[in-house]
């Protein structure tokens, strides 16, 4: 570490002045989910753990992440099967983003919502770089269906697999975006395959406005848990463009956290509007995701990016 560096660095508390920190309880809204010791994912299940979490600021926008495994997967040693993804585009400063959940019935999920997550990244990435605006999202998904079929022709020692052996194997829903800077505020685009989706934050407001239909909201007269995800490319893609604006907040999450937060009215909307009236550390949001609801033990994967007024939160 540059010596610089090291002398603008708070100085490390003592030892003594941590000893009755209370650790984190589980955060309950309303009535309980059954309390366990989760228990282990299979052996081949190491790449997959339980929680994550990332978060980090550029000069105009501020991100958070964090994905955990549901209560379901805890119990019947399952690998969590959400996956989120971000990475900064350099030359623009824009933010690109996926959001997977594997689809329960394929074998091998978990890998095709990561590989989805990283396709779709490499490819808009890809696209910023050669000035694509808008982004051509029938690209970005094609290529990461594409990565799906590659991937399943490794795992079947080279033999073509159709496509409903890709399916089979790694099946996965998918929202992917970018979120770039401008001088208006910043601009999100995104596309979503299946039933993960996203929000804007209305602050002080505290109301959720969706940017996709719901399966869930007071407008739906009849829940599906039917979807077609990767590798299936729609011919016309479910894609949005919305313009951010200062006490906006861009939310992206797969059907674990939009389903017991539905219309945003409930207890659910209450405790995530508040804490993400701003940007809160990355750990502290994937504790808040893992709240305990009876009923709803999925997967949850939740991102949010700010856009940035002043300095970098703390």
């Amino acid at each position: 570490m540059d010596a610089s560096v090291h002398r603008r660095l708070p100085p490390v508390p003592a030892a003594p002045s941590l000893i009755g920190a209370v650790p984190w309880q589980q955060v309950t809204v309303g009535t309980p989910g059954p309390a366990f010791e989760a228990r282990p994912p299979g052996q081949y299940a190491y790449d997959f753990p339980d929680t994550e979490c990332d978060g980090w600021s550029t000069p105009d926008l501020c991100l958070r992440f964090a994905s955990v495994r549901g209560a379901n997967h805890r119990y019947y040693r399952r690998p969590r099967q959400d996956a989120a993804r971000a990475a900064v585009h350099e030359a623009t400063g824009s933010i690109v983003f996926a959001v997977a959940d594997g689809v329960s019935s394929a074998a091998s999920s978990e890998l095709g919502a990561v590989e989805a997550c990283r396709a779709a990244l490499k490819r808009m990435l890809e696209l910023l770089s050669s000035g694509g605006e808008p982004l051509d999202f029938q690209d970005v998904t094609r290529y990461a269906a594409e990565r799906l079929r590659r991937l399943a022709l490794r795992h079947l020692e080279g033999r073509e697999p159709e496509p409903g052996e890709v399916a089979s194997l790694f099946a996965t829903t998918l929202v992917a975006g970018v979120v770039r800077p401008g001088p208006e505020g910043p601009t999100a685009e995104l596309v979503r395959i299946a039933d993960s989706t996203a929000w804007v934050l209305e602050q002080p407001l505290k109301q959720f406005r969706p940017l996709f239909s719901s399966k869930t909201g007071s407008d739906t007269l009849l829940v599906s848990n039917e979807v077609t995800p990767l590798p299936y490319v729609p011919d016309v893609l479910e894609a949005t463009r919305v313009q951010l604006k200062s006490g906006q907040v861009l939310l992206v999450g797969t059907d674990g956290f939009a389903d017991p937060l539905g219309d945003g009215d409930g207890l659910v909307g209450a405790l995530f509007a508040h804490h993400l009236n701003a940007p809160t550390s990355p750990a502290w949001l994937a504790h808040l995701l893992d709240f305990s609801r009876e009923t709803f033990d999925d997967d949850r994967t939740l991102m949010a990016i700010w856009p940035r007024s002043g300095a970098v939160p703390a």
